[in-house]
């Protein structure tokens, strides 16, 4: 391998980079299912022959991305790396070692070279049907959720392994979206394979871990320099959140010494019983995401980079759950990891910290369509941006998961329904010096389908989004149908000729609104995110749109 200069370790982490996105877009055109092929519920690695990820998609979801390693580390324990042979394929859905819940089939594939095992290719998407109960926050624990496959040796030698194809298809309610999502994912990795050789070839390269060690030292020594900066301290926050039933109290302690962090969930409540409980390895990955935010936002989600990284939880805290606790809705909690942790260094680092945004949310989807036809699915909205020191919140942003909104128009030829409406909510957006991003409301009509069965995994409804540094909340969240408001975790049906209402809440806003710029909340008003009577409200102002002026009240 010719010597790493600096300008051959960029062109060749740009190759890599281009690699998993050629994985990444020939996993979304060869899905079947709308969460894949539209919404981008997926992620794609890269991994050197030691089980370190070195390069993902750009496409991957934060949380499923920051379990990977946990994945592949599973799979090498559960098959010896000396007896996996070419065209071997691994999957495994357990929540524990995978992505925190079953419905993320994760496949691992060892990739050889002249016929030495150099690393490993990653991807996983989720499925839109694991059987039993179906996708709910509504099981007492994991054996009511569905189908859980531990390390499985899905190809050997190429070929398929049809008793376990088998096994799957007899479990699940839409067996040919289902099935044609995992053969995606095995031709991604094949592909994956063959990419990865070819670029070790056009390099000359013989070890992987070579190349690994240098771009996985310069994420460490980047993320090191950029913890320095952080002033030494404990810096805590607490948050509550929506349980089942009763709030849920959510801590953590973040210990910055020198170059590196210790995260700590110390006081998070325990268990509930019902299926939000999270995995650690979800945590972990969750917390990744925020540190990353906070520190160097453009670095690679690597293994480097995690090195100055620790985190802990006790055991069975709703946020470190034990089987066999119900985790299929582990979204709930788990994706309010990221805001507590960023909430926590608020004073540290108080011009980089952003107030809570609406989190994405979905609503799970089973039925028949009016030609008889079997629906599982998922819909997907985002709420508002949260606002970040010099910059307002962006309207209806996913955040902190990364998956999009399904065309409406693929949408409503699919499921036999209809999206009658989506609109900008004014005064959603917490007033702010910076105001946070406004939520949505979706009207949704089911005209074409027989009785749907909704699972919701609704929250920021008792809780809306937090305003951070003297800003305030935004708008709370919300579902009715036909005018009746529905509990915001749990399940309902759509009859044929009702309509479903979603209120996506708006983001949180950052700094005193009295601070905001005059010429700002005119603005505002004139574009429809602030009202008249919300700048009078919030901001404390008169504002006269006609005659182009604000006075203080």
């Amino acid at each position: 391998m010719r010597q790493l200069d600096p300008v051959s370790l960029g062109i060749m982490w740009d190759r890599l980079n281009a690699v998993t996105n050629e994985i990444t877009t020939a996993l979304v055109r060869t899905s079947f299912s709308t969460i894949v092929r539209e919404s981008y519920d997926l992620s794609v690695v890269l991994f050197d022959a030691k089980g370190r990820p070195i390069s993902q998609g750009r496409l991957s979801a934060p949380g499923h991305s920051g379990t990977a390693a946990n994945t592949v580390r599973y799979i090498a324990e559960s098959f010896p790396i000396a007896e996996m042979r070419p065209g071997d394929l691994f999957i495994t859905n357990d929540p524990w070692h995978g992505t925190g819940h079953i419905y993320d089939m994760n496949f691992v594939r060892p990739a050889f070279r002249r016929g030495e095992l150099v690393g490993f290719t990653f991807s996983d998407t989720h499925m839109a049907d694991m059987g039993g109960v179906g996708f709910s926050a509504n099981t007492a624990d994991k054996f009511a959720e569905g189908l859980h496959l531990p390390a499985c040796r899905l190809m050997r030698d190429g070929v398929l392994d049809r008793t376990i194809i088998s096994i799957i298809r007899s479990n699940v309610r839409v067996a040919d979206q289902v099935i044609g999502d995992m053969m995606a994912n095995v031709t991604c990795n094949e592909l994956g394979e063959r990419l990865l050789v070819e670029f070790m070839d056009e390099y000359e390269i013989d070890d992987l871990s070579v190349l690994a060690d240098a771009l996985l030292g310069q994420s460490e020594r980047a993320m090191r320099a950029a913890i320095r900066c952080i002033p030494d301290g404990v810096y805590a926050n607490r948050v509550q959140i929506e349980g089942l039933g009763t709030p849920l109290t959510l801590a953590v302690t973040c210990d910055v010494r020198d170059d590196e962090i210790h995260v700590d969930f110390a006081g998070t409540d325990g268990l509930v019983q019902g299926g939000v409980n999270v995995p650690f390895c979800y945590t972990r990955a969750m917390s990744i995401f925020a540190l990353r935010l906070l520190t160097v936002p453009t670095l690679p989600a690597n293994d480097g980079s995690t090195r100055p990284l620790h985190f802990s939880a006790p055991e069975n805290c709703v946020l470190n759950a034990l089987p066999p606790a119900p985790t299929a809705g582990r979204h709930v909690v788990g994706h309010f990891v990221t805001p507590l942790v960023i909430g926590a260094l608020a004073d540290a680092l108080p011009h980089r910290v952003q107030a809570q945004s609406g989190m994405m949310d979905l609503v799970s989807i089973q039925g028949r369509r009016g030609d008889g036809r079997e629906i599982s699915t998922m819909f997907f909205g985002a709420g508002g941006y949260g606002a970040m020191d010099g910059m307002d919140g962006m309207a209806t942003i996913p955040t902190p998961a990364s998956m999009r909104v399904t065309p409406t128009e693929v949408w409503e030829n699919l499921y036999g329904t209809t999206i009658e409406s989506k609109r900008l909510i004014p005064d959603s957006g917490g007033a702010g010096r910076y105001r946070g991003g406004l939520g949505q409301e979706i009207v949704m009509c089911n005209d074409r389908a027989g009785p749907l069965a909704l699972a919701f995994f609704g929250r920021q409804t008792a809780f809306p989004p937090a305003g951070i540094r003297g800003g305030a909340a935004g708008s709370p969240h919300g579902y009715a149908i036909e005018g009746r408001p529905v509990p915001p975790i749990g399940r309902s049906t759509l009859q044929t000729g009702e309509r479903l209402v979603i209120r996506l809440p708006g983001g949180g806003g950052y700094g005193d609104p009295r601070a905001r710029d005059p010429e700002r909340i005119l603005q505002d008003v004139r574009d429809g995110f602030v009202s008249v009577d919300g700048a009078r409200r919030d901001y404390g102002v008169a504002v006269d749109v006609e005659n182009a002026t604000v006075r203080p009240l």
